[in-house]
């Protein structure tokens, strides 16, 4: 479980990979997710291998960059990067197994999904499955540039499709608040019910919901989180 104190103040200065790379590692990968306190839509991931050749300047926890800057600095990614991957785990699998196993799926398989081989993960506070070296990190997206590219471009993919949900379901104002528990979200559920996409295992959408559901996973410990 990540720390709950996000006040701390941290530098991104990749610290941790410069060391890495000391010690004979040449393809660190980040990788982190976006969404997880969200009552709507999949919970997001990003995977990035950077170059230390080619750097970007600004790297830094995506939910500290206004959207403008989230924009440019997630193609100066994708333009830059030696490999970079997103992918997402939908609500139904996250009522099923809980958004925090979700999480770490979604995780797993934006790494899997990477055009490069990577030799060392460097992870946003949570371990992942699997037999490639890594290193859970607090706040890590505050103090790692991979994180941080992993989680701008997670943060950007998921913000481009709450967009096209916005349009799907006006009613909610998806593309305001992006899903979180806020007063105009939970007054749209109070008014119209939880869409097909809403998390029906996080209490302010089952408890609005008309048909009650039951589900096998845990109830949530990150579903009262109200930002990104």
């Amino acid at each position: 479980m990540r720390s709950a104190n996000r006040n701390v103040k941290f530098r991104c200065e990749g610290t941790l990979e410069r060391e890495l790379r000391a010690r004979g590692f040449h393809a660190i990968a980040g990788a982190d997710e976006v969404g997880r306190g969200s009552l709507f839509g999949p919970v997001f991931a990003g995977a990035v291998i950077l170059s230390p050749d080619r750097p970007i300047r600004g790297l830094n926890d995506s939910k500290q960059l206004d959207p403008e800057r989230r924009e440019l600095l997630s193609q100066r990614i994708r333009e830059r990067a030696v490999a970079w991957s997103v992918a997402a785990v939908d609500a139904a699998v996250i009522d099923r197994i809980n958004i925090y196993q979700a999480s770490r799926l979604a995780m797993k398989l934006a790494i899997e999904r990477l055009s490069s081989a990577t030799d060392f993960l460097l992870i946003d506070a949570v371990p992942l499955d699997t037999c490639i070296p890594q290193r859970p990190v607090i706040h890590g997206d505050a103090r790692c540039h991979v994180i941080a590219a992993a989680s701008i471009i997670a943060k950007v993919s998921r913000d481009d499709c709450m967009r096209v949900w916005d349009q799907i379901y006006p009613q909610y104002g998806l593309a305001n608040h992006k899903g979180y528990n806020t007063p105009e979200h939970l007054s749209a559920l109070e008014q119209y019910g939880p869409t097909p996409l809403h998390r029906l295992s996080f209490e302010p959408v089952r408890c609005r919901s008309l048909f009650p559901v039951e589900y096998d996973g845990q109830l949530d410990l990150f579903a009262r989180e109200a930002s990104a």
